[in-house]
């Protein structure tokens, strides 16, 4: 498999989910992966994995960027492959091993009629399967039948009609604070710009949300442009950032306020001609521009990891929106510390409207004033002990080790813990049954504790462990990572020959590596507990 782009643990996970969910009998299968994890690169491994094995993939996009982005990132994963793109006049699919579509031009019977050979259909932004033109395609290339469809999306309820009539089973997700956790995305954190006047309980709901027209209406008499400017220069006049509203008018309005208050903004929507946007994203890019207003154009497709802010100056009921809006400031870069979020709020009693809490699968109340999502969840788990789902693994008594991607070993006396190069994380006894504690031990100063030092039921305790484990060195806590099935060093034999451990013929260098961590670990922790138990 080609390595321009290899897969992390979760990507190679969601692989499986699928391959497994097939095998079982499924046919149209989900994928959940938040904004910034990756997707794209997971289905073209997918692609570049079915092609080996003689089978022929549709990628169903509904935006040119989208279409463009994947097919590059196929090329980028899988040099070989000729990815063919089917888009008005481009017809790319006689002789091609990938096909990526527009799923407006494969409305058109005669062009999607056209595509023949198909043994793998898979679908970007997924939420927008259930949508009647998707449904025909789907039909079309037998996803009701026997082909297999897989789809992609950072967002989707799926409820009775609708998605779930498209998508029967969801067989991987991976929430937004596992990605925080592992450094796959940065920590975000929100601020409620109150709008005086914006009267939201007299915004009508249309399918759902908000309705866009008296939304702006009500953001426009509100003067909530010249708010969020001002909101802007307090809180976030180092940060490029994105604002999203609920109508191109809105935008421009905003885009002049946020320049009259001297803040570069441009604004761009989906009929402005593509030239000039992108030119206005190119400026973007360079730093000319600062700040860019839109109009539902950026919510999906749209990269730019180095913007830190969202103003949100389009209220929302619904979470998968919000998500998606919020999403394109998550992806870490350079310098980057974290992600702010502006949500522009007015009074409302009647509408639920979605909010920070609403980026993660798991139940807690909101964040506090200038706290972040990721220390809201520990200051959680540390009073009630964490309610994260764990995903992609069945955790079931001792079978919890076996069955982790992480490298846990146990030492002579029964510790389990997680080398991490001259240190190694490990699990003691709480002080009721069954709890657990987290403990580093450090070469020079024995076991560390942390600060607080919260008491976790096994299955949580393993997880944070693999976090901190994951941060400190992520090669040596990866069980599947690749070193480990090499050929042991002459480093390595001598050190094993030096502790007078016996290493067997057929040993890689991850089996004498695990002799060696464990020899280490049971002389220091095992001596540790003794002592600690006698007094």
């Amino acid at each position: 498999m080609p390595e321009t782009l290899p897969l992390r643990d979760y990507q190679r996970a969601a692989i499986d989910a699928l391959h497994t969910g097939w095998q079982a009998g499924g046919i149209r299968l989900a994928v959940l992966l938040p904004t910034g994890a990756g997707k794209t690169v997971v289905f073209s491994h997918l692609a570049a994995e079915m092609h080996a094995r003689g089978i022929r993939t549709l990628v169903i996009a509904h935006r040119d960027e989208l279409i463009q982005q994947a097919a590059a990132k196929i090329r980028a994963v899988a040099p070989h492959l000729r990815v063919g793109v089917v888009k008005a006049e481009r017809d790319e699919h006689e002789g091609y091993d990938v096909i990526v579509a527009s799923i407006q031009t494969l409305a058109s019977p005669r062009r999607r009629e056209a595509i023949r050979e198909i043994g793998l259909v898979v679908v970007d932004e997924a939420h927008h399967a259930a949508a009647p033109t998707y449904m025909e395609t789907l039909q079309h290339f037998g996803c009701f039948g026997r082909t297999p469809a897989a789809g992609f999306t950072a967002t989707m309820k799926r409820e009775n009609g609708g998605l779930a009539e498209v998508w029967e089973q969801i067989v991987y997700t991976r929430d937004i604070l596992e990605m925080i956790a592992d450094g796959h995305l940065v920590d975000v954190r929100g601020k409620a710009v109150q709008v005086e006047g914006l009267a939201l309980d007299d915004v009508k709901t249309r399918a759902g949300d908000l309705q866009d027209g008296q939304l702006a209406q009500a953001l426009d008499d509100s003067g909530a442009a010249e708010v969020v400017a001002d909101a802007y220069l307090e809180h976030a006049a180092d940060r490029p950032g994105v604002i999203f509203t609920p109508t191109v008018d809105t935008a421009k309005s905003m885009t002049d306020v946020m320049n009259k208050r001297g803040i570069r903004t441009a604004t761009v929507w989906g009929d402005m001609h593509r030239d000039e946007r992108t030119e206005t994203l190119k400026a973007y890019g360079k730093g000319d521009i600062q700040v860019l207003a839109n109009c539902m154009v950026l919510t999906e497709g749209f990269d730019a990891p180095w913007a830190s802010c969202a103003v949100i100056a389009r209220p929302t009921k619904s979470a998968a929106l919000y998500v998606q809006m919020v999403g394109r400031v998550l992806r870490p870069w350079k310098d980057k510390q974290d992600a702010l979020v502006l949500d522009v709020m007015g009074a409302s009693t009647r509408h639920k409207l979605a909010s920070l809490v609403d980026l993660t699968e798991r139940e807690m109340t909101a964040p506090e004033e200038g706290e972040t999502l990721a220390e809201a969840a520990l200051k959680e788990d540390q009073e009630t002990g964490p309610r994260l789902a764990q995903r992609g693994i069945d955790w079931q008594d001792v079978d919890l080790f076996h069955n982790s991607e992480t490298r846990w070993l146990q030492t002579r006396g029964g510790t389990w813990f997680i080398p991490t190069g001259g240190e190694s994380l490990f699990l003691t006894s709480g002080s009721e049954p069954q709890t657990f504690r987290i403990r580093l031990w450090d070469r020079e100063r024995g076991p560390l504790a942390p600060d607080p030092d919260p008491e976790y039921p096994l299955e949580f305790a393993m997880r944070w462990a693999e976090i901190f484990a994951q941060r400190r060195a992520p090669q040596l806590a990866r069980k599947a990572a690749r070193w480990r099935s090499g050929q042991p060093s002459p480093k390595q034999r001598q050190l094993a020959k030096s502790l007078r451990i016996r290493v067997p013929a057929d040993a890689t260098a991850g089996d004498v590596s695990d002799l060696v961590d464990v020899a280490f670990a049971s002389n220091r922790i095992d001596r540790w507990a003794t002592s600690a138990l006698a007094a």
